[in-house]
């Protein structure tokens, strides 16, 4: 396993245990870099205006189209740890 998996797995974790619960925008931020990391581009369908939530997560996620799973993955461990 490579040495960004083990960082990337890590993070997650401490995603977990975060001393306070980050703003709207930056937990969109985190579920963007996580999907794009582990999924890599969105290929799902956009929900529709009712699901707002969905629908901003879709956003955050597709926002991301063409980030590279590694540079996804750092920029998450970099986001989880700038948080910790």
């Amino acid at each position: 396993m490579s040495d960004l998996k083990t960082k990337f797995e890590a993070a997650q974790a401490d995603s977990k245990n975060l001393s306070e619960r980050p703003d709207n925008s930056t937990l969109l931020k985190i579920y963007a870099l996580y999907k794009q990391a582990s999924v890599g581009d969105n290929a799902e369908k956009k929900p529709g205006f009712s699901d707002m939530v969905g629908r901003a997560k879709w956003e955050a996620w597709n926002n991301l189209k063409g980030t590279s799973g590694d540079d996804a993955m750092q920029q998450y461990i970099d986001l989880i740890e700038s948080l910790s």
